[in-house]
């Protein structure tokens, strides 16, 4: 069973930055991807950005340019740092992770931006 804990996200302006932080534990295969997807009141959940271990990336034309996502396979974390914030990126962030054996969801973070 995989665990994956949040941390970072809050209040951010428009035009600022905010960076949220994920780490996995337990039954992590080797070849997996990691990534974010977001949560908006009354919308559906939506891919932002993943990563796989060996690198390639996927973002969602929304946040072209202005996130980056990252990782650390040691550490089996997974970083994104969100600049040029806009309120429309206010959400529920999660954490993901999947491989052959599934796949898992963090319990989310809330991103807020606004002036």
């Amino acid at each position: 069973q995989v665990q994956l804990v949040e941390s970072g996200g809050g209040l951010g302006q428009p035009g600022g930055s905010l960076r949220l932080s994920c780490a996995a534990s337990g039954g992590i295969f080797g070849n997996n991807v990691m990534g974010w997807y977001r949560q908006a009141p009354g919308q559906q959940r939506e891919l932002v950005a993943t990563m796989a271990r060996y690198g390639s990336t996927n973002y969602a034309d929304s946040v072209k340019g202005r996130f980056t996502i990252s990782r650390d396979n040691i550490k089996n974390t997974v970083t994104l740092q969100m600049s040029s914030l806009k309120p429309e990126d206010t959400a529920v962030y999660y954490c993901n992770l999947r491989s052959v054996a599934g796949e898992s969801w963090g319990q989310g973070t809330q991103v807020t931006v606004s002036s």
